[in-house]
């Protein structure tokens, strides 16, 4: 029978940068708590995310007996500035379709286990974060996240990934709570634009800009506009102000290749103009929330996030973006954006799209021009 000894040296070997062990015990206060806040968390049941079902781990391996949580550091290495501005950083280097990265060392790390007569499981939908702190490995901050307590400087920008096991191991000490430094005036909670966090670790996902970039409904409200900023795919702001995540994010670290290699991909005027096949090949592969049904979505956040950078620079692919589009969502954003921006030649475009648009689209036009 394997040894935990020996699971924690394969883990080291295969360089995860940490490693914990719980029960399989249901996660019952997770439950609880989605079961009375099921007006945030419904969607996630219509998204198919089944998070109910994922607080028993026998739900997902019966017969379940151990929970082994590895962590990976996503920000080992430095990313393009470029892409930082407008994507969330979990995002920049993610492999769950193309494999060929932190995907090759789970596929490794489980085949061990198999090789020693152990089952596993990799579960989407079992509490992550909780399952990490029950294994010790950290504890939770006020934005939510979790923090490492040996790796990563103790920061928060680490993925946890569970496996759930058919082989019993003795569970390492909990960590669960809020690790917060008492001098920390929830930094995080006041730099959320959105009023997502409502501190106490406690949020509304349907308020957060990463759920807005790729989950939201229909067109943006004109509310949240402004505050969601620069952010295309994802949000990093509450991990950016934190003072736990300081000594990670000020540390030098190498350029990460395989990251820099695609930025020129993700250029905004990329993402405007896009079409399905050069999204299917160079965008989705790498942030696949939306599938192609939704490049209207990518290229309105792409609007937006140009309208908030207030750069003249962008004027141009706006004006053309807003002729090459018929999606009423696109035109209305790009309407917008060429208002926050200004100038003249915004003010033109709009005159020119004002004698042809309806409905939403003129509305955005007439209160884009208003703002001028």
């Amino acid at each position: 029978m394997l040894k935990k000894q020996e699971i924690i040296t394969e883990a080291r070997k295969l360089q995860f940068a940490d490693i914990g062990f719980t029960t399989a015990e249901p996660f019952v206060s997770q439950k609880e708590y989605l079961l009375d806040h099921m007006q945030e968390y419904g969607w996630t049941q219509k998204a198919g995310f089944s998070l109910v079902e994922g607080t028993d781990p026998q739900n997902i391996l019966p017969g379940a007996k151990s929970i082994i949580v590895l962590l990976e550091s996503y920000f080992a290495e430095a990313f393009p500035p470029q892409l930082e501005r407008n994507f969330g950083r979990c995002y920049l280097d993610d492999d769950r379709v193309t494999k060929d990265g932190m995907a090759l060392k789970v596929k490794a790390f489980r085949q061990f286990l198999r090789d020693n007569g152990i089952d596993s499981k990799v579960p989407f939908n079992l509490p992550h974060r909780m399952a990490a702190a029950r294994a010790g490995l950290g504890t939770f901050g006020k934005n939510c996240f979790f923090y490492a307590k040996r790796v990563a400087r103790a920061s928060s920008l680490v993925i946890p990934i569970i496996l759930v096991v058919d082989q019993e191991f003795s569970s390492d000490e909990p960590t669960v709570g809020i690790g917060c430094p008492d001098w920390c005036r929830s930094a995080c909670v006041a730099a959320c634009p959105t009023h997502a966090l409502k501190g106490g670790g406690k949020i509304d996902p349907r308020r957060c800009i990463s759920y807005l970039t790729y989950y939201g409904e229909g067109l943006t409200p004109r509310e949240l506009r402004e505050p969601m900023g620069m952010f295309v795919y994802g949000c990093d702001r509450c991990q950016n102000v934190c003072p736990r995540n300081n000594p990670w994010m000020s540390e030098t670290k190498m350029m990460n290749s395989r990251v820099a290699a695609k930025a020129a991909d993700f250029e905004l005027s990329c993402l405007l103009h896009m079409d399905k096949p050069y999204f299917q090949q160079k965008i989705w592969p790498h942030m696949f929330y939306m599938s192609a049904a939704d490049i209207w979505r990518w290229k309105m956040n792409t609007a937006r996030a140009m309208g908030n950078s207030l750069n003249p620079a962008h004027t141009a692919d706006l004006v053309r973006a807003f002729k090459e589009n018929s999606d009423e969502r696109v035109q209305s954003m790009i309407a917008w954006a060429l208002g926050r921006i200004g100038g003249r030649k915004a003010e033109e475009a709009l005159e020119q799209f004002h004698q042809s648009s309806t409905g939403i689209v003129r509305d955005e036009i007439e209160q884009a021009s208003a703002a001028l």
